[in-house]
């Protein structure tokens, strides 16, 4: 099956109607997605696993930018809550050479595997080289290919990481090393697990290494809604992008999504759906430049997820990026993408089953 790429679409700014965050929203959104015990219907165990590689340090020098702290707070708040079985946080293998190379140039995994990475290839990567690095950007690739496997089989799968969708075939960027949605799209399709994939990237900046390394790969399909004016400076071209303006609130943000989806299923027909679910469109995030509430972030998963579901895609989540000033905040948005998963898949796995959805989360 062959997509015809279509133009990228731009959302106008309109000032009207955008609304900041402040501390009662942030409480009344966390209050809501985390008291999971209300859905009644929901039962976590054995229908949501959760892949982490947040105890594989990347060594970072004080003062880093990158939030590397938040994975192992999101684990933490998600064990903490009771609402998921200890066995169902998994440790991921980490992602084979043959699974890289799918994706990725040959000498660039030499380069990154030896530690030969020229300065200038470090300098844009953002991540000081080591072999804890190496280790760390295999397992997590490894997250999203189990996620997915998991998805293929039981409707939803989450990477407690992931989503570095900057990463091109011959080089990292970004805080990127290796491009888990990349890899694992092209494992599912050699494995003979999808037929049809769709990459839904709702991170604040454009999915450009995923369009980039598989633009000519006719059955995966890929989607990127993302700030005009942000980062990557030099956009690649995915199969449909959606180019956000500085300042775009909730209602704005989620009439663009939904125009996005259904353009999504009908035109890909996803088997498979491997959904980035950035934190960072959150008003407060310091390199997003949106105006999402952490509401309408709720919202956005819902929609995002709920919508695979009624067209029957099995769905990997993975975390991508967030760098709020608090990290809480990051945090935070996380812990309600895994829940709304949760949620939205809550019945054991059986796919062809309505989602079992509250009136309130409507």
């Amino acid at each position: 099956m062959r997509f015809e790429r279509a133009a990228f679409f731009s959302l106008p700014f309109k000032g009207e109607g955008l609304r900041k965050t402040n501390l009662s929203v942030k409480r009344r959104a966390t209050q809501h997605y985390t008291n999971l015990p209300q859905w009644g219907a929901c039962r976590t165990r054995d229908t949501l696993k959760l892949f982490y590689a947040d105890h594989f340090v990347l060594p970072l020098p004080e003062g880093h930018r990158f939030p590397m702290v938040k994975y192992a707070r999101l684990r933490a708040r998600l064990l903490a809550s009771a609402l998921f079985h200890p066995d169902d946080f998994v440790v991921p293998d980490a992602a084979t050479d043959e699974a890289i190379l799918r994706a990725h140039d040959a000498a660039y995994l030499s380069r990154v595997a030896e530690g030969s990475l020229d300065a200038a290839e470090i300098r844009r990567i953002g991540f000081p080289w080591s072999p804890g690095m190496v280790e760390r950007s295999r397992r997590s690739a490894g997250a999203t290919l189990a996620a997915c496997r998991a998805a293929l089989t039981e409707g939803c799968g989450v990477n407690l990481a992931g989503g570095t969708h900057h990463a091109h075939r011959d080089f990292g960027s970004g805080f990127c090393v290796f491009n888990d949605a990349a890899i694992a799209a092209l494992a599912m399709r050699a494995e003979g697990r999808a037929r049809r994939i769709a990459i839904i990237d709702c991170d604040v900046h454009q999915g450009d290494g995923t369009a980039a390394i598989l633009r000519d790969k006719p059955d995966i399909f890929t989607c990127s809604l993302h700030g005009a004016k942000n980062f990557p400076f030099r956009k690649q071209t995915s199969d449909l992008d959606v180019e956000l303006a500085d300042g775009t609130g909730d209602e704005d943000y989620l009439k663009a999504l939904e125009l996005a989806l259904e353009q999504v299923f009908t035109r890909a027909a996803p088997d498979l759906v491997i959904y980035l679910a950035g934190a960072d469109p959150y008003s407060g995030d310091r390199l997003g430049r949106l105006d999402l509430s952490i509401e309408g972030l709720a919202r956005r998963d819902l929609t995002v997820l709920s919508t695979c579901r009624a067209h029957g895609s099995a769905v990997a989540v993975a975390m991508a990026g967030g760098y709020a000033s608090d990290i809480d905040d990051t945090v935070s948005i996380h812990v309600a993408t895994v829940l709304t998963a949760a949620r939205v898949f809550a019945d054991n796995g059986n796919r062809d089953a309505p989602a079992r959805l509250t009136t309130e989360s409507r």
